[in-house]
């Protein structure tokens, strides 16, 4: 049987792993999972090991802060927030530089807004710092800057965000970790019989139909704006992968090219980083209005 992931796989050399809170923190016993971000560590040094360059864009911060100073409840004030945000980001950082310290990995903190990206001096600057990281082996660990963005310069997810690194980083794949195997027709929590999608060879205005929702303590996205970062990528030329981050590892065998995960092929050739940019990184900040002349 044909492996139609094969021929993107097998000629990717630089990566965005997006990890999700769900896959960092233990909601139980209210710390980040290191035993996950060592398993991360090992695979990355295993694919530096075959030329494949590696970004991690990283949740958890707020979270982090939470289990901190011991709430049990998100609040809702920005202000809050981003206080939580600068609790924790200290210690997930920590968490990320002990793990991959193990696999003699060094490790490099990045914090954005959307307003870096769109501005075209930063957003290069951002560029040059990530390729000058790849020359030394360094992984940059990319977070929103959640301690000075307001609304208006806001990702919003992490799933956005990771859409916007692998095209800052010229990547050739993104692959989205969470906790489910994939997207489904349908949510699987729900319906029993919902098929898991191997293949999403073209976008199909269904798929955002179907995809659900979900918002945790720790978590802000769902398999909405994963859905929708498939769209972004599938249409600006690379290849995006949603796979469960707790499978046994789970980026070499995606690299590997197994049919694990839901795997959305590109719709496009793909597109030059101005382009990205320009598509993507730039607010549009007034709108157009053509008469019938």
């Amino acid at each position: 049987m044909e492996n139609k992931r094969s021929p993107y796989l097998s000629s990717v050399r630089r990566v965005v792993v997006k990890i999700g809170s769900s896959l960092l923190t233990d909601r139980d016993k209210r710390c980040i999972q290191s035993g996950f971000l060592r398993q991360i560590s090992r695979q990355v040094r295993s694919l530096q090991g075959r030329g494949i360059q590696c970004v991690i864009v990283t949740s958890g911060a707020i979270a982090a802060g939470l289990f901190k100073l011991g709430l049990k409840k998100r609040p809702k004030e920005m202000s809050e927030l981003q206080a939580l945000a600068a609790i924790g980001q200290s210690n997930l950082m920590h968490e990320y530089e002990t793990a991959f310290n193990r696999s003699q990995l060094k490790v490099a903190q990045i914090l954005l807004t959307r307003e870096d990206l769109s501005d075209r001096r930063r957003y290069s600057n951002a560029h040059n710092t990530l390729m000058r990281l790849f020359g030394h082996k360094i992984i940059p660990v990319v977070n929103e800057n959640d301690t000075v963005a307001v609304e208006e310069i806001k990702f919003g997810d992490n799933d956005t965000l990771g859409v916007l690194v692998a095209h800052l980083s010229e990547a050739d794949l993104l692959v989205i970790l969470t906790d489910t195997e994939g997207f489904y027709s349908e949510d699987p929590r729900t319906n029993p019989e919902a098929r898991l999608l191997s293949d999403v060879l073209e976008w199909d205005g269904q798929l955002a139909q179907s995809a659900t929702s979900s918002k945790s303590l720790v978590g802000t996205g769902g398999m909405v704006t994963k859905i929708k970062a498939a769209k972004n990528m599938m249409q600006s030329g690379t290849p995006m992968v949603i796979a469960n981050g707790r499978k046994k590892n789970v980026l070499l065998k995606i690299l590997d090219s197994e049919p694990i995960g839901t795997f959305f092929h590109p719709s496009v050739h793909k597109m030059n980083s101005r382009k990205k940019w320009l598509a993507w990184s730039v607010e549009p900040k007034g709108e157009m209005m053509i008469d019938d002349g």
